[in-house]
């Protein structure tokens, strides 16, 4: 069986699978087992699948992914979300449009602490919305300023999508998490010029004068809360502890706030916040466990070579290749959610990236965003459902007012993808850029003059470049089969 015919069975099947409403992690597994089985025997196609499961999740750095789901849960629940509003509320309060600039600010605040676009959007949304319908401000574009905002917390640290796709990537954990800072702000401030020119139009109100003594009170009540991020990250950049040490500290610290500090836990409630939290990492251990077969399926049959060919062959000017990456991620995260998705595209298109010299960490912030805007698009936007849940509105009564914030929000995203700098410099600055010595693709890090000059020189041709997988996943095959099959008598027996 070809490389086509393989990929046809392995994506329709897939596909088929969800149209049935299976859930996504299942629908991986079943197809690639399918897959399997047709290139090898089914016992030995089903062994392999185990045995990559329990590969995919044996990795230290996922250690982190439990831990900031239960600081994210603790942040939830909590009483951090109004200090976090009174602080935002104080600093941009006086923009038109004020409230709606405190939602966006709100979310990226909370977004950032508890790494979650639903979390962000119910917790903020829920106490905003109704503030600004009283104040006179549009429900429908209160709802659409929520939404829009929700997913800066997938990208600005700490983030569990930032820790799973490096491990699955092979580039640096902490420059990844370093790398999403600015984009995520970038993310925010779209939002903010958006809602500015509407609030100015339509002379929404704006806060009055806030009393130095009232200022410094709610700034005061909010250091506790935004200590957590120089916590992290300066525990990390100093060498005090690892990224994913990171997250055991970032969840005893909000457990300090929430039952000493802000006395809005008690021990009784611990035991079902662990169970949800356990709930939750379950659930992406194990689509961690089975997108790690699915990749396991396309390196083994040379799928993704198989793709960078026909990127390829529609053009070879790499510019128009990472347009179309980008549109098809952007299609992608309308139909799938950020984890999963990042679990199957990342071997798929990384090699095509990587073989014009884009740095894996650009590469995965790029990714990021564009499936972050699939949490906020039909039909299956999980922060578009529960934004509309929270302003009580049906989601096509979103889609109109929500439209200039696509618009916003998709400059930003072509800024990080064709700019660098926005990405690369943090990580850069730190020394954990992977390749930004000798990427072809990081001329703005080094100097706008040789930003210039890249860009007046011609284009060449990526078949050159790109790396002869077929060959060298035939070689990796040989080397595997020669250590598995031994073992499959002794297993078995």
């Amino acid at each position: 069986m070809g490389t086509f015919q393989v990929g046809l069975l392995l994506i329709g099947t897939f596909a088929l699978l969800l149209a049935l409403s299976v859930p996504v992690s299942v629908s991986i597994i079943i197809s690639s087992v399918v897959t399997m089985a047709s290139t090898l025997s089914l016992d030995l196609g089903t062994f392999v699948v185990s045995q990559r499961m329990v590969g995919g999740v044996d990795s230290f750095s996922l250690l982190a992914v439990p831990f900031y789901i239960l600081c994210g849960v603790l942040m939830n629940t909590g009483g951090i979300t109004q200090k976090l509003i009174d602080f935002a509320k104080i600093l941009v309060g006086r923009i038109p449009g004020g409230l709606a600039h405190t939602n966006i600010l709100g979310n990226t605040l909370f977004g950032s602490l508890s790494g979650s676009s639903v979390a962000a959007s119910v917790a903020i949304g829920g106490v905003l919305i109704p503030m600004e319908e009283k104040e006179g401000y549009d429900k429908k574009f209160a709802a659409a300023v929520n939404i829009a905002s929700a997913p800066t917390g997938l990208i600005i640290p700490p983030s569990g999508i930032l820790i799973i796709y490096p491990v699955l990537a092979g580039c640096s954990v902490v420059g990844m998490i370093m790398s999403g800072y600015i984009p995520g702000l970038m993310w925010a401030l779209a939002c903010m010029v958006v809602a500015y020119v509407i609030a100015k139009k339509n002379h929404y109100p704006t806060a009055g004068k806030v009393p130095a003594s009232v200022f410094f009170k709610y700034f005061v009540d909010a250091i506790p809360s935004l200590l957590l991020i120089v916590i992290i990250v300066g525990g990390v950049m100093s060498g005090i502890f690892t990224a994913t040490e990171s997250a055991a500290v970032a969840v005893a610290y909000t457990l300090f706030l929430s039952i000493v500090v802000y006395r809005s836990i008690k021990i009784k409630d611990l035991p079902k916040i662990l169970l949800d939290a356990c709930e939750t990492t379950a659930v992406i251990m194990f689509l961690i466990a089975g997108s790690n077969v699915m990749s396991f399926v396309m390196s083994f049959t040379g799928l993704p070579s198989a793709i960078g060919n026909a990127l390829i062959s529609v053009s070879s000017n790499k510019y128009v290749i990472l347009l179309i990456i980008n549109l098809v991620l952007l299609v992608v995260g309308c139909f799938m959610d950020i984890t999963p998705a990042v679990l199957i595209f990342t071997p798929i298109f990384l090699p095509v990236v990587q073989s014009f010299g884009m740095d894996p960490i650009h590469f995965g912030i790029m990714m990021v965003m564009n499936l972050g805007i699939g949490n906020i698009t039909p039909p299956v936007g999980s922060a578009l459902f529960s934004g509309c849940s929270v302003a009580d509105m049906d989601m096509e009564d979103m889609i109109k007012p929500i439209l200039p914030f696509y618009a916003a929000i998709f400059v930003a995203l072509m800024l990080v993808a064709y700019v660098p700098w926005f990405s690369m410099a943090l990580p850069t600055l730190f020394g954990q850029s992977d390749n930004a010595k000798r990427s072809k693709f990081s001329w703005f890090i080094q100097s706008p003059s040789m930003a210039l000059s890249a860009m007046a020189q011609p284009m060449m041709p990526l078949q050159s470049s790109l790396p002869l997988m077929p060959a060298t996943q035939q070689a990796a095959a040989a080397l595997y089969w020669r250590a598995v099959i031994p073992t499959i008598p002794v297993l078995s027996s």
